[in-house]
């Protein structure tokens, strides 16, 4: 069994590695365009988020001056009688406060005998926030906009957030998670769709049309055993293109971000690369075979690219589900569903909150999905009308 599942993956590599052309547009090109084309975007993708119409931030304030509550008109609500320490808790979990902002105790008077020409420090006030939430960043936005002008109308005779800080509780980590976690789950299963689909139709479909398969299964081989070493050899070479894409994706991620202050691919450990490799990795075999289940119902490569176009737009309406928090699994068992479970395997690595036991589950399940399209496939190769269709 296993010599001829060798054999077969032998023949797939030597007729994928000697077309130049094939090794470059397949794995190469991938990594290279991604590279190319994020480095030249740089600040045109930074992403700008807004709350909705009817959102009212939750300003935690300890010594608001009286000019401040009289105020009417405001777009925000502050919230006076509760303690600092708890406020600046109720900040970092995301619990209905979105800043803290800190007044001198004789914010009033000091403002009022300011003078800009004595040397001395302004007044300051400090806005305590969260950038990794939206809600928070608003508030934040609106929060310096309401003193900007009360800054104006005074002259400039007091500084908002010039001392030492920080002011963002939101860490370098949560930064890059928030980010990464959003985008690069729907990057990778592109990248890994469009590899695995750069290659599977030329082999299965494209054997088809030239009548090459035939001779195949001629031979005293079991099906079962062209079908795994077609679909094994087709992995290898799809996962080759996944890395290549996903090298290409990091290496340009801090001139795509525009060199956003806090975000750094380097907070990753190595547990988090082998945790998204084995996604990778049981994604890829995944892929393949459904791929290869369609491409071998196609009578030629051009219709087996088009059978699997709708494919792709499951794929990538599946891994959109990253950027949208009331899709994420909300339990283990969500994770049996097949490429909506890597989507969010690869989402709660990004976001430095993996569930080991999901990542497990993800790649058991890819695999056992890909022993059943072996055997779906074994069945197909072993139907005539469908080998020798035309």
């Amino acid at each position: 069994m296993k010599s001829n599942i060798i054999t077969i993956m032998k023949k797939e590599f030597a007729r994928f590695f000697k077309d130049r052309r094939m090794v470059f547009t397949t794995i190469f090109m991938p990594g290279i365009l991604i590279y190319v084309m994020y480095s030249f975007m740089g600040q045109g993708l930074s992403a700008l988020y807004s709350s909705g119409e009817d959102f009212i931030p939750q300003i935690y304030a300890e010594n608001l001056p009286e000019a401040f509550s009289e105020m009417e008109g405001l777009p925000v609500e502050f919230i006076t009688d509760t303690p600092k320490e708890e406020a600046m808790t109720l900040l970092e979990e995301e619990k209905g406060c979105h800043v803290v902002a800190v007044f001198p105790e004789d914010f009033t008077e000091s403002v009022a005998a300011y003078e800009v020409s004595s040397g001395e420090e302004a007044p300051q006030v400090e806005l305590y926030y969260k950038s990794t939430s939206t809600d928070s960043s608003t508030a934040y936005t609106m929060m310096q906009e309401i003193l900007a002008s009360y800054e104006t109308s005074m002259v400039n005779k007091f500084d908002i957030n010039q001392g030492e800080g920080p002011y963002d509780l939101a860490s370098e980590q949560d930064m890059a998670g928030m980010m990464f976690s959003m985008m690069l789950p729907l990057l990778m299963m592109v990248f890994l769709f469009s590899g695995c689909m750069a290659i599977a139709p030329e082999s299965i479909a494209g054997e088809k049309e030239r009548g090459t398969i035939a001779t195949l299964l001629v031979t005293p081989m079991k099906r079962s055993h062209l079908a795994l070493g077609k679909i094994f050899s087709l992995s290898a070479i799809g996962l080759l293109s996944g890395l290549s894409s996903f090298i290409g994706t990091m290496l340009s991620l801090p001139k795509l971000m525009g060199g956003v202050e806090g975000v750094d691919a380097g907070v990753y450990q190595v547990g988090d690369y082998l945790l998204l490799l084995a996604v990778i990795l049981s994604t890829a075999l995944l892929l393949i075979s459904l791929i290869s289940i369609i491409s071998a119902f196609a009578q030629n490569v051009k219709e087996a690219t088009s059978w699997v176009t709708p494919l792709m737009i499951v794929v990538v309406v599946i891994s959109i589900t990253s950027m949208i928090d009331s899709f994420r699994a909300s339990n283990n068992v969500m994770y049996l569903i097949p490429l909506y479970n890597s989507v969010q395997s690869m989402n709660g690595v990004f976001s430095f909150e993996p569930n080991v036991a999901a990542v497990v589950l993800t790649v058991v399940s890819n695999v056992v999905y890909t022993g059943i399209c072996a055997g779906i496939l074994t069945k197909m190769f072993g139907n005539e009308r469908v080998v020798f269709s035309k």
